[in-house]
């Protein structure tokens, strides 16, 4: 995995099927800390998504288990 740096942050750059995507995640930290990250993954629209993507690409989703996450989610 390359990384760049950018105002003197690394960000993750993986290359597929030769075209390079870059992380989001390293992005949001180096501008707003962990806490963006924290919040974006308590949020429910984020919940959904992820056990909307879990469910169409992983044949092992664990639908029970995702039940007792998706309640606790913040509006």
């Amino acid at each position: 995995m390359a990384k760049i740096n950018i105002e003197n942050s690394e960000i993750a750059v993986i290359r597929m099927k030769d075209e390079d995507f870059i992380s989001l995640t390293d992005i949001a930290h180096s501008q707003m800390g962990e806490h963006i990250i924290i919040k974006w993954l308590s949020l429910k629209s984020t919940i959904e998504y992820i056990g909307e993507w879990e469910a169409l690409y992983n044949p092992d989703f664990n639908y029970t288990e995702f039940g007792t996450i998706r309640p606790e989610s913040v509006h």
